[in-house]
């Protein structure tokens, strides 16, 4: 087995002054908002793991059911001798694919990106045990800045799963998946994971469960600014929202001040103020439909699009070839 090694392209610091100047311009933008990015601190990246595995959160149960149909097939259309995952968080459903590129006999190394340090740092030693016969080497970094960083050598596949697609709107959507286009060789290819648009009753207890833990979850991005910015928002002054936006096929989360509210955040410099009612959004989930995103990945420069989904056709896989 060899040793796995962490390559760092963000610095502590860089990460402080990507929140600072995304609190500063969201929460004074009308209307206001902030990037879903900054819910993951260790209490919001515990929550998220409670969310994925709610009976109302059916996105990663039923992208893993699709993973483990496919893998095998995905790698055999593949052949890839790199796999590179961009936000890899624990790369638990990643296994699924390592196990057939493995079995297949073509994959060398597994690159997983993430923005965390600590997790990276246990996932790779963690995956290094279980695939010996890789070379695992991770990268931390922002997976929309430091794409010219990934590595070359070999086949490579680009994974990014989860529906993290859709938390970007459709502009940085066209400029993400050019920036993948163009940092891949012709053959090589892109793995997508996306939502499907499905009957709303099913999409919004999604990001609205009974058991409130989404809420919870939303709320903790005013913890974030809190601990890390010295703000001093009230979370029991906000409610947590979810509603489905059917002209942009996307669900928005987002938080209504219940009462006036007066911020002030000394890290900034910067007082803000919210009106009773005032909604803030804090994440987008847009929701696809195959004809749909497979034309945005033509305009990004990939073709030959091999789709895989599940009987409810709530999620899909695809496979893009750069052309």
């Amino acid at each position: 087995m060899s040793e796995p090694t962490i390559e760092v392209h963000l610095a502590p610091e860089q990460l402080d002054e990507s929140l600072r100047e995304d609190a500063r311009v969201g929460l004074t933008a009308s209307p206001k908002w902030l990037p879903p990015k900054w819910f993951y601190d260790a209490r919001g990246s515990e929550l998220f793991d409670r969310i994925t595995r709610l009976p109302e959160y059916y996105p990663t149960r039923t992208e893993r059911e699709l993973l483990r149909a496919s893998a095998a097939r995905i790698a055999e259309e593949s052949s890839a001798q790199i796999l590179v995952e961009l936000g890899s968080g624990s790369s638990e459903k990643t296994r699924l694919l390592l196990d057939a590129l493995t079995a297949h006999g073509t994959l060398e190394r597994y690159v997983p990106q993430d923005v965390s340090v600590a997790a990276l740092d246990a996932a790779v030693h963690q995956l290094a045990e279980e695939f010996p016969t890789l070379t695992v080497h991770g990268i931390v970094s922002d997976f929309t800045d430091t794409l010219h960083s990934l590595p070359r050598g070999g086949r490579r596949m680009i994974a990014f799963l989860g529906g993290t697609l859709g938390n970007l709107v459709p502009e940085e959507r066209a400029q993400f998946l050019a920036s993948v286009a163009e940092v891949l060789e012709p053959g090589e290819q892109l793995l997508l994971g996306v939502g499907l648009v499905t009957d709303p009753a099913v999409m919004l207890p999604a990001y609205d469960d009974a058991e409130g833990v989404t809420a919870q979850f939303n709320l903790n991005v005013l913890s974030v600014l809190n601990n890390r910015l010295g703000a001093n928002f009230d979370p029991s002054r906000f409610r947590h929202l979810a509603l489905w936006d059917e002209v942009d096929d996307w669900i928005e989360m987002r938080l209504e001040a219940i009462e006036p509210v007066t911020v002030t955040l000394p890290a900034l410099d910067l007082e803000v103020s919210f009106d009773a009612g005032e909604e803030m959004r804090t994440e987008i989930s847009a929701k696809f439909r195959v004809e749909g995103i497979c034309k945005e990945l033509g305009e990004a420069g990939f073709g030959s699009d091999r789709v895989w989904t599940d009987p409810d056709e709530r999620f899909a896989l695809i496979l893009a070839d750069r052309v």
